[in-house]
């Protein structure tokens, strides 16, 4: 394990490109939403959004089962199982007769995905600790949101030369050719001496050691808080710009470029981590996170959604402390529990998809003719992961 070292290019990409699937099968999708539903004669608009939001809940199963197997068997051949899990469900998904049959392909998408996130994101808790792993976790997620920003784009232009299943087929085909990848680059990185044999009390045992250890408990809360918010503007986006603001053929665009802000947000943490440290950095993106929803609630309560350009100001300043939120929270949730990296990931982002799935369907079905919930949701969860953060300091300084 390594507390700094120059940075290998081809890992950080290939991370990104495991993590990278799991937004290529959410955001690919979105323009699509409507012709789908359309096509499986579904007209409940909260089912629609069941298409983004169950794929949490197969993530957060997923890295459940995935995690401590990774410690039992090694990383790599968890991915494997992953990826053909994943491959059976984007089948069904194109056979699905019906909406019921879609989300259920879409939730084993998500348990399927499950294995190269959670085994990515245990590869860099194996391979690098501290500030520079927040640093590599940095650069990994700048690559990472090139996705959101391309991959509408690319949902919309197959959806109108060809139609929604092959948004489906070229997952598939990027799916495969990362697996490969994987397959033939990366070596093992769970030594032998980490191992822990399988049985049914490793997951009791990594559960107790877990328990342990305060802080990674508290931030699995704050990014469980923030994951629901976004997961309802990522649900609700459909909503908000081609039903509330008529922007049918520019959503992909106006998507991508939101996703630019988290981008750009998430390279600049990469630069500053190492000199002020991913503690303090967290902290001011929550408290900026928080403030500017609450300014947007005060300002537009019981109104209608304001002009484009000023909705599209506030959600890009959101977005921005996004990008300095996600990468930094999931290293110090990850720093003091190294030696269980495989349970500890998988438990702590089981807990914090199954707050936010919830979060995000409840708060969702408000979002209708306005963008308000939407905003009333990112101030609620953006004050608790304010105060649980407050807290952890204090708990920090007393360790």
């Amino acid at each position: 394990m390594k507390e700094n070292q120059p940075v290998k290019i081809e890992f950080v990409v290939l991370m990104a490109s495991l993590m990278a699937i799991v937004a290529l099968a959410i955001d690919a999708l979105l323009p699509a939403i409507s012709t789908i539903s359309a096509e499986l004669n579904s007209v409940n608009s909260n089912d629609n959004k069941l298409l983004i939001t169950m794929i949490f809940l197969g993530l957060g199963v997923g890295q459940l089962v995935f995690g401590p197997l990774s410690d039992s068997f090694g990383r790599k051949p968890i991915v494997y199982i992953g990826f053909l899990i994943f491959i059976i469900a984007s089948i069904i998904c194109v056979l699905s007769p019906s909406i019921e049959w879609m989300i259920f392909g879409r939730v084993l998408q998500g348990i399927g995905l499950a294995a190269a996130r959670t085994i990515a994101i245990t590869i860099i808790r194996d391979t690098y600790k501290g500030d520079f792993m927040a640093k590599i976790m940095s650069f990994i997620t700048t690559i990472f949101i090139i996705v959101p920003v391309v991959a509408p784009v690319m949902g919309k232009f197959i959806l109108n030369h060809y139609d929604w299943k092959g948004i489906f087929y070229a997952q598939l085909i990027i799916a495969i050719i990362v697996c490969v990848w994987f397959w033939k680059r990366q070596p093992e990185t769970l030594k032998p001496e980490y191992k822990i044999k399988f049985n049914k009390h490793v997951f009791i045992d990594g559960l107790k050691e877990l328990l342990k250890h305060k802080i990674p408990l508290g931030f699995t809360l704050v990014s469980g808080f923030i994951s629901g918010a976004f997961i309802v503007y990522l649900s609700a986006a459909q909503t908000i710009f081609e039903i509330q603001y008529g922007l049918v053929d520019e959503f992909p665009y106006v998507f991508a470029g939101l996703a630019i802000g988290v981008g750009l947000a998430t390279f600049l943490n990469g630069n500053l981590v190492m000199r002020l440290g991913m503690w303090k950095l967290s902290f001011l993106a929550i408290t900026v996170f928080s403030l500017n929803a609450l300014i947007y609630v005060l300002l537009f309560w019981n109104t209608d959604n304001p002009t484009l350009p000023i909705l599209l100001v506030f959600m890009a300043i959101q977005f921005f402390t996004i990008g300095f939120i996600f990468g930094n929270v999931r290293a110090i949730t990850m720093e003091p529990i190294g030696h269980i990296a495989g349970i500890g990931a998988a438990i702590t982002g089981f807990v914090s998809t199954m707050m936010a799935v919830p979060i995000a369907n409840y708060i969702g079905g408000f979002v209708t003719t306005t963008a308000l919930p939407l905003f009333i949701g990112f101030t609620v969860f953006g004050s608790l992961s304010f105060v649980i953060f407050i807290y952890m300091k204090r708990l920090r300084k007393a360790l």
